[in-house]
């Protein structure tokens, strides 16, 4: 009692410093489905580190430099509550500052994962002292009794001790960064449970007699009532949901920036626990989540299976801003494709591939790339976000990888755009098309901005009356925000005014101008 006396004491003290630094910079927020930071919309270009690299200062030392060389401005940065804790009671951030003040010097925004009670639905990174004392901090249990190595969200101990921590490292960061490094924070990591749907502890069945509660559909009726075949998932939802509230409270009371959950998804047609972690915060129980958790401020997706567009879709219809966390891994040859459907179709405030810190150089070429595009496109992208005048475009790929590679079609400033994604003037068997991608903005007057790789675009009025014909188009970059034209490409790289082209073998930027006739 005197360690928690003491911990809450300097927690009080910790936040009365949150006035002193908030005139320094406004606090990261979000607003209409964009996240702001500085007072502006930002795009998070983002990579997420390795689990283990953060957990030395002198192992990151000489990362930090490639990273921003990859043109990121966000780093996805795991604290784990084991190393800021390691004695019940006695925190240290040494770690966490010597980090935030190497991000600094390399210009580098962060957003922290918060591996607390769960990562990946285990709870290897709860400090020693948890792990050692199963009565105070008890297991999950499978149905025949079977301890496992998860946290049970029903430990009244755990969701205390697991709240305190977050909220000393929140007043902390409260009181300390006054730069505004941290721009946003995961709160675990991939809850769920395995390898059983439910947790089948004694704290567990005491709470599965117990009514649904109160706001969720079913109030007052039993679990399998309520919920039928996903009863126990639904179940869990609420009580995970709970647990994480108590720790999300805890930090939104001392630092009140964005905090999102994020979710391991499911292959078709896997079975709750033995598939996918159970409850997890997917679609189909977001609205459990969503009650039982309102510290949250968003679900998103960890996407490492094909089927991004499916996954993207889904998110992006519970009606939340959406940011991809987890974009499989760094590396992956159509990572820059999602990222410019993500952003350009769906509104995304931004893309993260996993383990960024292990990416090669010449590998990472083409995220690099697309990153440094995005960047001088942010301003004309942020105007253009949640309206018709900005779309993005991608091949859909299936969960096989087999990609439908159908024609897309949009309406934009009055004529009718028709996407291919197959590079006219390169042998098929040399493409590939789930890597290629663009966005197109409409810059009024038809005038548009394309901006990818391997699409032909053709044009038609939307109306179907008369013709669309090409007036110039001409390639060229955003120096200091600028435009610079280069060449004008009403040649054979135009077809002679059939489409326009994004080559298959590097990104390029070309602004078009449309005219009519009869």
């Amino acid at each position: 009692m005197i360690l928690r006396s003491a911990c809450f004491r300097r927690l009080a003290l910790l936040m009365v410093g949150i006035s002193s630094c908030a005139a320094a910079a406004p606090l990261p927020t979000l607003d209409r489905g964009r996240l702001v930071v500085d007072g502006k919309p930002f795009l998070i270009l983002g990579g997420e580190l390795a689990n283990s690299s953060s957990s030395n200062r002198a192992y990151m030392a000489a990362r930090w430099g490639p990273l921003r060389a990859q043109h990121l401005n966000t780093v996805l940065m795991p604290v784990s509550w084991e190393l800021i804790e390691p004695v019940e009671g006695k925190f240290d951030f040494g770690l966490v500052d010597g980090l935030l003040a190497d991000a600094r010097a390399h210009d580098l925004r962060i957003v922290i994962l918060w591996f607390g009670s769960w990562k990946n639905s285990m709870s290897t990174y709860a400090p020693g002292w948890v792990k050692h004392d199963p009565k105070r901090f008890p297991r999950a249990r499978t149905a025949d009794g079977r301890a496992i190595d998860i946290l049970s969200p029903f430990g009244e101990a755990s969701a205390a001790a697991d709240a305190r921590a977050f909220g000393m490292l929140m007043a902390h960061l409260a009181q300390t960064d006054s730069a505004r490094t941290v721009i946003a924070a995961q709160v675990e990591n991939e809850v769920g449970m395995i390898p059983e749907p439910r947790d089948h502890s004694p704290l567990a069945e005491a709470a599965w007699t117990r009514p649904v509660p109160k706001g969720l559909p079913g109030a007052g009726g039993s679990w399998t009532q309520a919920y039928g075949a996903d009863a126990d998932e639904a179940f869990m939802a609420w009580y995970f949901g709970r647990y994480v509230e108590r720790v999300a409270a805890a930090g939104k009371k001392a630092y009140p920036i964005p905090f999102y959950l994020n979710a391991a998804l499911p292959r078709p047609n896997a079975a709750p626990g033995k598939g996918y972690p159970a409850a997890g915060p997917i679609p189909k129980v977001a609205h459990i989540w969503y009650a039982a958790a309102p510290s949250i401020d968003l679900l998103e997706p960890d996407i490492y299976f094909p089927n991004f567009v499916e996954w993207t879709r889904a998110y992006a219809a519970l009606g939340r801003p959406l940011f991809i966390p987890e974009a499989n891994q760094a590396g992956k040859p159509e990572a820059p494709a999602n990222a410019l459907f993500a952003i350009g179709q769906l509104g995304a405030f931004g893309f993260s591939p996993f383990s960024i810190d292990n990416l090669d150089p010449v590998q990472g070429k083409p995220l690099a790339d697309l990153y440094l595009m995005l960047g001088k496109l942010w301003p004309m992208i942020q105007e253009r976000q949640g309206s018709a005048r900005i779309a993005g475009f991608r091949a859909p790929v299936a969960f096989d990888g087999t990609p439908n590679l159908a024609d897309q079609s949009v309406t934009m400033g009055g004529n009718r755009l028709t996407v291919r994604f197959i590079d006219p003037w390169t042998p098929k068997d040399r493409q590939h098309p789930e890597t290629h991608g663009a966005i197109v903005m409409d810059m009024g007057h038809d005038e548009l901005l394309v901006a990818g790789r391997g699409v032909a675009i053709t044009f038609a009025p939307a109306d179907g009356k008369g013709a669309t014909g090409i007036d110039w188009i001409d390639e060229g970059d955003f120096v200091d925000g600028n435009w610079v034209p280069g060449r004008r490409l009403n040649g054979d790289e135009s077809h002679q005014g059939r489409h326009l082209r994004l080559p298959p073998d590097g990104y390029s930027i070309q602004r078009i101008k449309l005219y009519h006739y009869d």
